[in-house]
Order: structure tokens, then sequence, then C-alpha cells
């Protein structure tokens, strides 16, 4: 079978299995199946998009991927294009995503000579469901557990003339993660928490409401909804005695935003119970949990005295965290991600990056309306920043039903600066950035490398300032660009919106620690005996 008639096939075989998005960055060895695919958008069987960079390219996908929970080949040439993947393919094996990297190869035969442009790709990415059988796509994508990696060998010639245009097929709709909670019972514990994870849905939520416990829920987890879930959950569990009596965690999803959840997860005295199907999501070594049936329901309800007892000191922990951020320098940080989570209409999507955005959402965001279906995304699967722009856009491409919105840092934002480049012809979302600019790396204030005996060498090795300029950036792209302050930012973010802007806010980085330990001993006071 010639090159040409192989991808053809390819693309029919991928449309069976219900992909619908696709995307390619240009090179030579994967020309034939780049064609094929541009027939199959020319056709109206799925939509193409086109990036330059490789890197850029994958994590598009991946966002593409995590909207539509369906699957999304990204196609490169052979060589050094292929490894640039990488970075998009662990976060879609941590994370379970669907995400399908296809790469062009060389013969076999040119293996291990000094052909051009030609390496071993043979299972190139470790614990990543591989093939290299084009008509058994089919069965890759319905064996791998997360992403997959096709290797597709190309012999010339490798392009040939000749209309051809594949039919379109039904779309089917997909809905989140649902597991339904059925099954046996799981015996409960009189003070129990249940900790939501990235990416576990409602099912944490519904867990929680049965049993009559607290939630404690990060941002990405599909669970920050209802009257369960607490703000300011991290601050409790260091600061609060109410902490100390918990003797249950039933964990959901993939929970590593904050040290203190795993610090409760690894307490001895306490049962750690994981519904799930396995524990490779569950942040620590084996040992510290048992896994039981997903579908598990509580074997009884808690006392009511229970929640009212968090519910009592969630409040009296947010009022605090809103008045120390009111009145602080560094508050600002606190306002913008104040903004940004009330900014997120019904429907709405928000993609946050997985450094001190992500966090400061978690100790200000208040649990959104069930059923309103907001999404809010972040690649937590290894928690790396990079490729989060594009991440975003691929996201709010795939889901257009209402507002779209990234809220990352200026680090997280330059890292990924080339998801800007985007072709004139191709795909644009409406989507609005958040950039928080502090000029560096503000997390690392509030760890142990921030503390004052690291002073000598914090700001050089940690905070890495870079005065990048941020408008410069964007208008090198074409990208609409406006500076503005932390209490300008609600109305803007109101504004309708055609296309990729940036919104830059200017925050304070020098204390940022200071904010932390403020916050910490005015918590440890309202929520305290």
């Amino acid at each position: 079978m010639s090159a040409t008639a192989a991808c053809r096939a390819l693309v029919e075989n991928l449309l069976d299995a219900g992909v619908r998005e696709a995307v390619i960055a240009p090179g030579s060895r994967s020309g034939p199946l780049a064609i094929a695919l541009a027939d199959a958008d020319r056709s109206g069987a799925l939509r193409l998009h086109v990036r330059v960079d490789e890197r850029t390219a994958g994590f598009l996908a991946l966002g593409l991927a995590k909207a539509s929970r369906s699957w999304v080949p990204v196609v490169t040439t052979s060589g050094t294009a292929s490894a640039n993947l990488h970075p998009a393919l662990l976060e879609a094996r941590h994370a379970r995503v669907r995400l399908l990297a296809v790469t062009a190869d060389r013969p076999a035969r040119l293996r291990g000579t000094g052909a051009n442009q030609t390496t071993d790709q043979v299972e190139l990415f470790s614990g990543i469901s591989f093939g290299d059988d084009p008509p058994g796509v089919a069965a890759l994508l319905t064996t791998a557990d997360g992403p997959a990696h096709l290797n597709l060998e190309l012999d010339e010639p490798l392009v040939e003339a000749g209309a051809w245009a594949p039919s379109a097929r039904p779309t089917e709709p997909r809905g989140g993660p649902s597991v339904p909670l059925d099954g046996p019972e799981l015996e409960m514990r009189p003070h129990a928490v249940v900790v939501a994870g990235d990416d576990c849905g409602p099912r944490a939520r519904v867990f929680a409401e049965q049993a009559g416990l607290p939630l404690l829920a990060e941002p990405s987890s599909g669970a920050r909804t209802g009257d369960h879930a607490l703000i300011t959950y991290r601050l409790l569990l260091e600061h609060a005695p109410i902490a100390d009596q918990i003797d249950q965690v039933v964990v959901f999803g993939h929970s590593t935003l904050s040290r203190q959840v795993t610090s409760l997860l690894a307490r001895t005295d306490v049962d750690v119970v994981v519904p799930a199907r396995d524990l490779r999501r569950f942040p620590l070594p084996p040992g510290h949990a048992r896994l039981v049936d997903p579908h598990v329901v509580p074997s009884t309800v808690a006392a009511p005295t229970w929640l009212d007892a968090w519910r009592t000191a969630d409040a009296m922990a947010s009022a605090a965290v809103d008045v120390e951020s009111a009145r602080h320098p560094a508050g600002a940080a606190l306002e913008v991600a104040r903004a940004v989570h009330d900014a997120v209409p019904p429907e709405g999507l928000l993609v946050v990056g997985s450094s001190n955005p992500i966090r400061d959402l978690d100790v200000v965001a208040r649990p959104y309306t069930v059923g309103e279906r907001r999404l809010v995304l972040s690649n937590r699967g290894l928690s790396g920043i990079d490729g989060t722009l594009s991440t975003a856009i691929g996201a709010a491409l795939a889901r257009t039903s209402s507002r779209a919105i990234a809220y990352v840092g200026d680090l997280t934002f330059l890292h990924d600066a080339n998801a800007l480049m985007i072709g004139p012809g191709e795909p644009r979302p409406d989507l609005t950035i958040v950039v928080a600019s502090d000029d560096g790396g503000s997390i690392f204030a509030t760890l142990e490398q921030g503390g004052p005996e690291f002073a000598d060498v914090f700001e050089r090795v940690y905070a890495t300032p870079t005065r990048a300029d941020i408008g410069g950036v964007c208008a090198a792209f074409g990208v609409p660009h406006r500076l503005l302050s932390a209490t300008d930012l609600p109305a803007a973010l109101d504004e309708v919106v055609t296309g990729i802007r940036v919104l830059e806010v200017p925050i304070p980085r020098d204390s940022r620690r200071d904010l932390a330990a403020v916050i910490s001993a005015a918590v440890r006071v309202a929520a305290g005996p």
C-alpha cells in the first residue's frame, strides 16, 4: 500500500474511532498524513489545527482532548520533532487524557544508519501505549489507559495527487467523568472528610452529600460545587484544631495541590480510602491507602454537628483571608483570583496555571452552584507550567458554549508564548488570558527556599525575574494586550471578547511570603479554640 493510501485509511479509522479534531506540525515525512487530514478538514469530517512548534502542538491537542473528552491526534514528522511531544504526553499519561501521538518515521531498514532525520522512535515514550500498525489503531485506542503513540513508517513516494474526501461521521456528545455511586457500602467513621482531587468529577460531591461530610475540593476537581465544599480547607487542615479529629478520608481524583492534604493522607491514625480502579493517581506510596470499589456508597450519615463545625470554621477563616488580603500589599494576587473566579459564567471555561494562580484560587474560590456546568481545568497530571497557554487555547476551541478564561502567572505565560503564534487561516477561540504579573516565580517565596537564610541566592535561582515586556510579546503575535489594575479587572472580564486577548495585572512579589504568614496567623486565631 502506498504512503498516501495508508494515511487515508488511517484517517478513516480515526474518524470511526470518534476523532473530530486533529493537530499537525508541518514536516516532509508526515506529508501524506497532513494532506489526508487537510482533505478531511475540507470535507467537514474533522477540524484541523496547524502549529509550527511541535511542543505547542502537543499541548494544544491536550487541551482539545481534555475539554472534549475525546481522542485527539497530534502529528509530527520524524526525528527531534517527535521528541517534542514528550512533555504533553507525560502530562496526558499522569492525567489519563486521550492524546494520540502520531509520529511519522522512516522505514525500519534505515534505523541505525546515518539516514537523514532518522532515529529509533519505537516505544519512544516510556509508559505510553505503543503501536506501529495503522490498521490496528482502533485496538490501540481501545486498550490505552490514557495517551497512546502510533509510529507510522512511511516510504517514498510520500505524496501523490488525486482527490479524496472522507465522509463525516455523526458526533456523539461525551459527558464528564461519571461513576454512579450504587455499589457496596463503605463503613464510615464518625469524623470523615472527602477529598476531591483533579478531574474527579461530581462523584466526590455526591458522596459527601450522601454521607453528610465536609468536602475538600481542589478548583480543578469538578466537584467544588454545592454547600458541602469548603473554601479554606487547606488552611484549616494546618491551623484549625478540628482537623486533628479527622479519622477517615475518602479520596477521589488526583490530589496533589497542597502539602496540607498530602500530610493528612500520610497520617497513620487516619483510614484513607480510595474508591477507584487502581492507586495510580494516589500521591503516596503503597500502604498509605486502601483501594475500594469505585461505586461505593456511605454506610451511614455523619452527625450534623461535624459538618456544621467545619462550615463555621471555614466561614471564619474565609473572613480572615478577606480582611488580611484587602489590607496587605501582596493581597492584589488574591483579588485577581477572586475576579477571575467570579467572571466564569454558567457553561464557562477556566484554565488555570499550575503555580500560584491555582493556589490563590484554591484559597478564595467560593463553590459554584450545582448544575451550572462550569469547567475548570489545570494541568495537574505532573503540575508543570509548560504548555498552559496551548492547553487553554485547545480547551477553548473545544468548548465554545460560553466565556473562556485562562489565568496564569508571567513565567507560565512566557514559557508558552509560542502558543500565540497562530496562522491567519487557523481556528481561533474567543479567549481572555489573565496574567498575574509579578516578574518571577513567587511561589518559591512561600516554600523553604524563600526563607531569609537563602536570600543571597533566591532572586537569581528561584525568583528568576525576566523583565520581559509581555505587551511587546503580544504585539509580535498580533494579540491585543492591556495593562490594568486588579481593581479594574472585573469590568474588563465582563466585556464581550472576539478572538484571543491578554489582560496583564501587575502584582507585587517581594511580600508574598509575608502575606502567607499573616493569613496563616489570622486563620489560626479565627478558627482556633
